[in-house]
Order: structure tokens, then sequence, then C-alpha cells
């Protein structure tokens, strides 16, 4: 996915001008505002001057996920000092153990569903999203997501925690799938950086054995279903292109042994050596060949043979699968 231009970036410095200039019309101007205002000139200066992004020291391109998450850098990461160099790898450290605090358990069994998932970060964290929101009581709904935030690093990251706490807090309130999308879509929208939005697959499981399942721009999931497998189409806007949109919904029923699985498009684009895409066609095949194996086995089939097909090619996008399994059993 792409991440934001030198214009979306002007725009937030620009903000960020605005935002301490109000400040240091209501306090006394202190050393730390006058070098940050300082500094956000300075890279204005270098936008008009053609400048900006460029390393000060060797005059390469910085990092673009670093000068999103903070457009103010001014040297790439093999010019760092020693100092920054350990302060920053302590940060990812950091982030990345925050971000799989946010993953849910391996393996969830409730209510007649057994939901497994694999989450694999392309670097130190990761723009894909992952989650299953047990109910706190009886009347409750289980909820689960899978989702791609544009962009990868560190900003992606951010984004990725972001989203995170938005669809928690929403589906503890019990809305419907769709309801649920479109407010999350407003608040994603109204709280990120021009020229970032999410991809996401929601849906809201129940004992009978129905999925109600909204899609906003994500790859479709797969339903292995009597026999068959079958693509679950319908899709809508990812969110935070706008922050107003109405999302629809659709409904499966999944009866004793159906499954359903839900991916990135880390999955479905990774390339081998030749550079030839994996592709859904094998996500297809590999659910009709194993249409009895449980959530982790199938995951794990999966991911055999991607790393069969990719015979050493690197990953270069964050990648998260995540199956559902009707198992019937209702505790």
């Amino acid at each position: 996915m792409e991440i934001m231009t030198n214009a979306d970036i002007r725009e937030e410095l620009q903000n960020r001008r605005k935002r301490l200039e109000a400040v240091v019309s209501s306090v006394p101007l202190s050393t730390h505002l006058a070098e940050l205002m300082e500094e956000v000139d300075a890279a204005l200066e270098r936008m008009n001057s053609g400048t900006y992004g460029l390393c000060e020291e060797c005059h390469d391109p910085i990092e673009r996920d670093r000068l999103v998450a903070d457009p103010l850098t001014r040297f790439c990461i093999d010019h760092l000092s020693a100092r920054e160099r350990t302060a920053l790898q302590e940060d990812l450290d950091l982030a990345s153990r925050v971000q799989n605090a946010l993953l849910p358990k391996q393996i969830t069994v409730y209510s007649g569903w057994e939901i497994a998932h694999a989450y694999f970060a392309a670097g130190p964290v990761s723009g894909d999203y992952c989650d299953v929101v047990i109910p706190e009581d009886e009347a409750g709904h289980l909820f689960l997501a899978i989702g791609d935030v544009s962009g990868k690093g560190v900003a992606a990251s951010m984004l990725m925690a972001h989203l995170n706490a938005t669809f928690r807090s929403l589906a503890r309130i019990g809305l419907p799938v769709g309801n649920l999308i479109q407010r999350a879509n407003r608040l994603f929208c109204e709280s990120i950086m021009p020229g970032h939005y999410a991809t996401l697959v929601c849906g809201r499981a129940e004992a009978s054995g129905e999925i109600e399942l909204c899609n906003a721009g994500h790859p479709p999931p797969l339903l292995a279903h009597g026999g068959d497998v079958t693509r679950v189409e319908e899709a809508g806007l990812p969110l935070g292109m706008f922050c107003s949109g109405y999302y629809n919904s659709s409904k499966v029923i999944l009866t004793p042994g159906d499954t359903l699985l839900l991916y990135t498009d880390g999955l479905t684009e990774a390339r081998n050596r030749s550079s030839e895409e994996y592709g859904i066609d094998r996500l297809y095949w590999a659910l009709l060949d194993n249409p009895d194996a449980e959530p982790q086995a199938l995951i794990e089939r999966l991911i055999a043979e991607l790393r069969e097909f990719q015979a050493g090619a690197p990953q270069v996008d964050d990648m998260t699968i995540m199956v559902v399994r009707r198992s019937g059993v209702v505790d």
C-alpha cells in the first residue's frame, strides 16, 4: 500500500507550526519551543528547496516510514549517531512487544467456533491487524477482524494500534457490523494523517453458525462449505478514504466442518525468485484439498506451501492468516 506524499507531510508540518504558534502566544517562549519552531521551519524550507527527505550526510533518501513517523527527520539510519541508533532500536523493540501484546490468543474456542491465526511482520513492526473479541457476557457477540494499514514500518504499526483500539471499543457496544465499520471509518478518518487508510474485514459470529461480514476494501474471504470453495466478494471502500460512507454487510451460514479463511495481501501477493505471484487460486485449492483440517493445522499447511513456493525468496510485506471453523460444539 502507498504512504503519504510530500504534499501531505507539508500540510502536517504547517499544521504543527500553527499549533506551536498558538502555544507560543499563550505561554512564555521557552528554549524547547523555540528549537521546535526552528526545526519545523527548516523542514519547510527543505521542501521549498527540493532537499526534503534527503539525508544531510550522504544525500540519499531517508527511510520513508521514518519520515512519516517524524517529519523532522534529517538523517538516514546509516548516519545516525551511536546514541540515536541505540535509542531507535530500543523504540523498535518496545513497539514490537506492544504490537505482539495486542494480538489475540493463538487459538480461540468459543460457542461452537474455533479460530486460529498466524502473524508475520516483514520487519520489527507490522501494519497488519488481527483481532478476536470474546463477549463479556452470554448476550454478547463474538467479533473477529483482519486488516491492513497503508504503508509499512513504524508509521503503519502506530495506525494498526489505533485501529485495534477503535475496533475493540466499538465491538463492546454490540453494533451490527455495517454500523460498526461506519463508525470506525469516521473515527479513523478524523484522527489519521492525510494519505493513510486501512482495509478491513470484520465479522460477527453467532452461536447458530451465522457470520455477518463487512468488507472495507480488503481481499475477499474464502468460504469452504459442502465440498466447494467460494469467495465472499462484497466490499466497500477502505477506512479513512472518506469520513462519511455507508457499509453493506452480508451473511454466511457455516455448518459443522465449514471453514472461513481470511488473509492480508502479503499472502496472495508473495512472490518467488521468478517474481511469480502466489495468488488466491492456491488458497482455493488448499481449502479443497484439506476439508477436515483443524484451523491451526490448515494454517501450518498454508505456510508450508507458501514457503515451498517462495523457495527462499524474502518476505517483503506483512502477512496475516486467520482461519475460522465451525465445530458445532457449543460450550
